[in-house]
């Protein structure tokens, strides 16, 4: 089957504000389409569709999405690198590669009309957090394998705003160009942006006294306790953005200028929250697995996709009106997860409890050990200079109230280290902080 073209009324920005019935219409159309799709053209679902005796035309509502299979990224490796397409190869136009996978990586392929959905729902997510003409943003993801540069720059330009693309990984030349050219706006990662401020200060450079006025982070979970840091270092508004580059890239969701959770254009992709080790689905509002699948995806269309994000949907209005509903943001993912000595831990509940201390510096790694025949953690936390400097009992007093929260937090008692700024490693892209020595 070749690629279609995009329905492309009711118009981008009405859909962000269309009552309930005609999206709820919209989405079905878009769901009978993708499973007609995914029949006719991708032989993986054609073979499970005949096993549980489906055919497209026995879907007849949203709710029947829910006794369809689902699947994840095993699919995609197995398949790797074209076994899921279902658009013949002399349509794409672009091929993009994940490298957060170790081993085989995620090859995700765009024909022309699946680029004009990117381009849709990036500039919608520009719109959502105010970006237009006169804005000047700077995007530090380049343009590599990654799709982000490319996402942000179509993105700008959609709305009207000028766009940077700063050279990856050279931290002088994006704060010259952040100062020069009255960048308003910036594109990165919260653990990168972190570091930017970094070295912002290290160079007398505020951020505060230049233009900057957003910025829109993606990529990597990041806590409400970052946030906080971020904006209070930076005098910036930072959004939250999400995506997966299996679905689409970037675009997937945002946030509006409330800051209550990423509206999700779920006429473009429909949303469910299922149970993550029963696989059943949930009810608005309860915290499970976001599981995804795209309604206008000519070149990948994925049924029923397990994205392993930990999050629960807001149903409730926002206060900017649209009525399409809302993601919380990332707490966890399912494979990130790790258990010392019994107890279920996540990142992110450690990040959160470093960061409600004054004197910590986002700059953190987790190492996971053996010991004795026993499972270990340590915490090893940057520290600001003043601190660093000061006399052994205000050390060892914020030493007791960071292991206290921590405790509190994980319900254990760690292994803290203090250490000196600068000492871990910083590094372009996704922040790692997960170091699992532990004996297989």
């Amino acid at each position: 089957m070749t690629d279609r073209k995009l329905k492309s009324t009711p118009t981008a920005a009405s859909r962000d504000f269309m009552a309930p019935e005609p999206l709820r219409s919209l989405q079905l159309a878009g769901l009978q389409d993708t499973v007609t799709r995914l029949c006719a053209d991708v032989a993986l679902f054609r073979d499970r569709f005949r096993k549980i005796s489906f055919a497209p035309g026995d879907l007849k509502t949203l709710d029947d999405l829910a006794a369809l299979p689902l699947m994840g990224k095993n699919e995609l490796l197995d398949n790797y690198p074209y076994g899921l397409l279902a658009v013949p190869l002399t349509d794409l136009v672009r091929l993009h590669v994940s490298g957060e996978t170790a081993g085989q990586p995620l090859i995700t392929g765009y024909t022309r009309r699946d680029l004009e959905l990117r381009s849709e729902v990036m500039e919608r997510c520009f719109r959502c957090t105010g970006v237009g003409p006169g804005d000047i943003i700077l995007d530090v993801s380049g343009y590599s394998l990654f799709p982000g540069g490319f996402e942000d720059s179509s993105a700008a330009e959609a709305v009207g705003a000028a766009v940077i693309s700063a050279p990856a990984g050279d931290v002088a030349r994006q704060l010259m160009l952040l100062k020069d050219l009255g960048a308003t706006g910036i594109c990165a990662t919260p653990g990168y942006f972190n570091f930017l401020l970094e070295q912002a200060g290290e160079t007398g450079l505020e951020l505060r006294d230049l233009p900057l006025r957003l910025g829109i982070f993606g990529a990597e979970p990041w806590t409400e306790e970052m946030r906080r840091r971020i904006e209070a270092a930076s005098g910036i508004k930072a959004y939250d953005i999400y995506g997966r580059s299996e679905i689409i890239g970037s675009g997937i969701g945002i946030e509006c200028g409330n800051q209550c959770g990423m509206h999700v254009f779920e006429d473009r992709f429909y949303p469910e929250i299922i149970d993550p080790g029963t696989g059943r689905a949930l009810p608005d509002g309860e915290p499970g697995e976001l599981v995804l699948t795209t309604l206008a995806r000519p070149a990948l269309p994925l049924l029923r996709y397990r994205t392993g994000d930990v999050t629960r949907i807001i149903a409730a209005p926002c206060a900017c009106g649209r009525t399409l509903r809302r993601i919380e943001r990332i707490s966890s993912r399912t494979d990130d997860r790790f258990i010392i000595r019994g107890v279920n831990i996540f990142p992110a509940q450690i990040e959160a409890a470093l960061l409600a201390v004054d004197g910590t510096l986002p700059h953190y790694n987790i190492v996971l050990y053996s010991e004795n025949g026993r499972d270990e953690i340590e915490v090893d936390v940057e520290i600001t200079e003043a601190v660093f400097s000061d006399r052994i009992r205000t050390l060892e007093a914020l030493q007791h109230r960071l292991s206290g929260e921590l405790e509190q937090a994980l319900g254990l008692r760690v292994k803290l280290k203090l250490v000196a700024p600068h000492t871990i490693q910083r590094g372009e892209g996704k922040t790692r902080r997960v170091f699992d020595h532990r004996r297989k």
